[in-house]
């Protein structure tokens, strides 16, 4: 196969799976467990925040600084439980940092309404509709008992409503970031009490988004088995559509959210309990989102009894094997998918595995990237060798070719039986050389999605200048790898061309001189430029995408030599004309 069919057929694959995922996916019907959903914009028929009924009730207005607080301490975070409404909005984690600098701050998951990024959790309750109860709310003064909040080390927050009720809401925490919240009415009024128990993430801003196609980042929530998802643009637009309600569902266990690119907030209601959960945009001042969960049926506090109902909360980094943990112990259906996988998880989620396993014998996920990529290559042996060894032959070929174009240059017809009876007297197949570029496309796309997505690979080193292999390589050819003080990029970000990208470029420039060269010299001139071409273009992509990328390459250019080589000992005679 020549040339120009070679980069046919890797546009060609190209343009589907990108036309696939822009065009096709986010218009799919909800698919089975273990895939993604788009939220749709069927009418929705919750009350909104604030109405009568059994809905959670409004975010007060404003907020004063100095309120009682109680002290989170435990091995992964640290923070404080704010009792003025009883409100978990202020937590940092302590393993990972905003940069690679050591000294830069630590990661914020929440942050209290006083300050610039409001965003907390809350839990409550709500009375069934034409009932009076007093309940606690915004402007509630919560007291804590148990001390600072840590690893065996709970807390209760208590409020007296003076009419008989008292309400607990107790928390505890485990060594990673996963909260038990409890929450208890004790009555001793005399007269059974109906209560619906609710809970809520929200975010008072909208936050900046990488905004790439590849990563979803907002409201999300596993719903009957499937993972339900909107953005932050959708949920506003829905949410202008059906008075705030971007979506809802009744459902038995699940879980619900807001996603960020590394991070998670989200609720995990009790499991055997039937709630109504639902994705709200609030337009008051600017744009507020809400994810909350509230029972679809009134829990009962018998007279001179109590009820309580059990929860979880998770608030922090989205390692998957932390995930799975929980999935499995708490029995958290398809939480290790708040990662985001993608529609090609089946590839994703196991090439992930093996990196992070080699990476975990290894001690340096780049060079746990070039095992797997041996690994890759090995597995991929035999198609690659029948393609390379078809190319080599047309190598081979090349001069007879180049004699029967021009000797049959004005019977096109004739020419091309002469070359398909070479073919098969070389027995040389003209479509083999594509195959191995074709079904590495997944495993590079895949491969991408893992490096991109996953806090694994956050802040990861591999050797010399790559301090994390989830961005792009730091170094500038156009200003001399740092030895002038000048960063053109700022100015035309295509001139950014760091020493990895330069490096794959090489590769892919030796690899395209063991193929065959087109026949037609103008053809010949344009694919001499193809390197140049991606090197440029992959330039923007994570240096762990580009180390991936120049080492296929270079085992490719190695197999191709000594697969040429061995073509000609056999096959001397395909070099004469």
């Amino acid at each position: 196969m020549d040339q120009k069919r070679l980069f046919l057929a890797i546009a060609v694959s190209l343009a589907i799976l990108l036309g696939f995922q822009m065009l096709v996916v986010p218009h799919l019907p909800n698919p089975p467990m273990r895939q993604i959903a788009q939220t749709t914009g069927q009418p929705l028929t919750t009350p909104l925040e604030g109405a009568p009924g059994a809905a959670v009730p409004p975010a007060p207005a404003a907020e004063p600084k100095d309120v009682p607080r109680v002290k989170i301490d435990a091995p992964r975070v640290e923070g404080s439980i704010n009792l003025l409404g009883a409100k978990l909005d202020d937590l940092v984690l302590k393993d990972y940092r905003d940069t690679i600098d050591p000294t830069s701050p630590l990661v914020r998951v929440l942050e209290p309404r006083t300050q610039e990024h409001p965003y907390y959790v809350q839990y409550g309750w709500t009375a069934p509709e034409g009932e009076t109860v007093k309940l606690p709310g915004n402007d509630t003064i919560w007291t804590a008992s148990g001390g600072k909040l840590s690893p065996g080390n709970p807390v209760t927050l208590s409020w007296d409503n003076g009419a008989g009720l008292v309400f607990q809401i107790g928390l505890t925490i485990d060594d990673n970031y996963m909260f038990a919240v409890s929450q208890t009415v004790r009555n001793s009024t005399g007269q059974p009490v109906k209560l619906f128990p609710w809970s809520r993430i929200r975010r008072d801003y909208k936050p900046e988004v990488s905004g790439y196609y590849v990563l979803f980042e907002g409201l999300l929530g596993v719903v009957d088995d499937k993972l339900e998802n909107t953005t932050y643009d959708k949920a506003k637009s829905e949410g202008d559509k059906h008075a705030g309600l971007a979506y809802d569902a009744t459902t038995t266990g699940g879980w619900a959210g807001i996603t960020d690119k590394y991070w998670l907030t989200s609720l995990v209601p009790d499991q055997a309990l039937a709630s109504k959960v639902n994705f709200r945009h609030i337009d008051d001042h600017g744009d507020h989102y809400q994810v909350d969960y509230i029972t679809t049926d009134p829990l009962t506090a018998p007279a001179n009894g109590d009820v309580t109902t059990i929860s979880h909360v998770f608030a922090g980094a989205k390692v998957a094997s932390l995930l799975s943990s929980y999935e499995a112990n708490l029995h958290i259906p398809l939480f290790d998918y708040a990662v985001d996988w993608g529609w090609f998880w089946f590839l994703t989620r196991p090439i992930f595995l093996a990196i992070d396993w080699l990476n975990s014998m290894i001690g340096n996920f780049g060079v746990a990237i070039m095992v797997f990529t041996v690994f890759a290559k090995a597995l991929f042996f035999p198609l690659a060798n029948y393609s390379y060894r078809s190319m080599s032959k047309m190598k081979l070929l090349a001069p007879k070719m180049t004699a029967l174009r021009e000797r049959l240059k004005d019977d096109p017809q004739k020419m091309q039986q002469e070359m398909m009876g070479l073919y098969r007297q070389e027995k040389v197949n003209p479509a083999s050389g594509c195959l191995p570029m074709v079904v590495q496309i997944p495993v590079f796309f895949s491969l991408y999605k893992v490096i991109f997505v996953t806090i694994e690979m956050r802040q990861a080193p591999f050797f010399g200048w790559i301090h994390d292999l989830s961005q792009v390589d730091p170094t500038n050819v156009f200003n001399l790898f740092g030895l002038i003080p000048f960063d053109p990029s700022a100015y035309v970000p295509l001139l950014h061309l760091g020493a990895w990208p330069l490096i794959m470029g090489i590769t892919m420039f030796l690899q395209q001189k063991m193929n065959p060269p087109p026949p037609d010299p103008v053809q010949a001139k344009l694919f001499q430029f193809m390197p140049i071409i991606f090197t440029f273009m992959m330039a923007k992509f994570p240096a762990g995408l580009i180390i991936y990328w120049s080492w296929n390459n270079t085992l490719s250019v190695a197999q191709q030599w000594l697969i040429q080589r061995r073509t000609k000992l056999a096959k001397p005679s395909l070099a004469r004309t």
